[in-house]
């Protein structure tokens, strides 16, 4: 597995921080799920899956098989961009179901089971019910991916999705803020390297004579 600098999760939605699993931050490009390893990796990362069911998956795991489920985790992603693409800017309706119908097989695919459980906060010691999941085989993997999936949809409005305004950026992100007006995947990546830009051309143009 190549070495990648950690995650990003810079989107207000785990959905579309599985789109952002592949970027370019700093110009190069990275796909934090290229391999079996990868996809591990970055599912421990967005804490979608606990640690000790990815390694009793990597133990059980034949030859290849995280490999091929990584392959089916980037044919997803690519999938979802395009919905995701064509759809942004605009409140989803019910014509977008039909559409969405690869998303509904994976998520019929799922055995979730509510637990009661003790909380995990020292101030507060009483009890809830907690949504568990049995990790039968590697492939579900892809089951926690795609209930992030489906609560970005039906729970985020499209008009606010945006992709970054970085020229070489490909990260797509919820605006949250007030007025919406957010332009930037992150002001520590491509917001500062605006400004940067702006100040250089700012420069060159005081230095031009008139």
């Amino acid at each position: 597995m190549a070495q990648h600098p950690p995650a990003l999760f810079v989107a207000e939605s785990r959905g579309l921080d599985f789109l952002n699993s592949i970027a370019t931050p700093a110009g190069k490009e990275f796909d934090w799920i290229d391999s079996g390893d990868g996809l591990l990796a970055w599912l421990e990362q967005a804490d979608l899956v606990p640690s000790d069911a990815l390694e009793t998956l990597r133990g059980q795991a034949m030859p290849g098989e995280l490999d091929r489920v990584a392959a089916q985790a980037r044919s997803l992603r690519e999938w979802f961009r395009t919905f995701v693409r064509d759809r942004r800017g605009r409140p989803l309706t019910a014509d977008d179901l039909q559409d969405l119908e690869p998303l509904n097989r994976l998520l019929d695919r799922d055995e979730g089971y509510g637990q009661i459980v003790a909380r995990d906060s020292a101030e507060d010691t009483g009890l809830e019910l907690r949504m568990m999941r049995r990790w039968r085989s590697p492939e579900s993997l892809l089951l926690p991916i795609g209930a992030a999936l489906a609560k970005f949809v039906c729970e985020e409005d499209f008009s606010n999705v945006k992709a970054c305004e970085g020229p070489a950026c490909r990260l797509m992100f919820v605006d949250h803020t007030r007025g919406r007006a957010r332009r930037w995947c992150s002001m520590a990546m491509c917001g500062n390297r605006a400004k940067q830009a702006a100040h250089r051309n700012r420069r060159r143009t005081q230095r031009t004579p008139g």
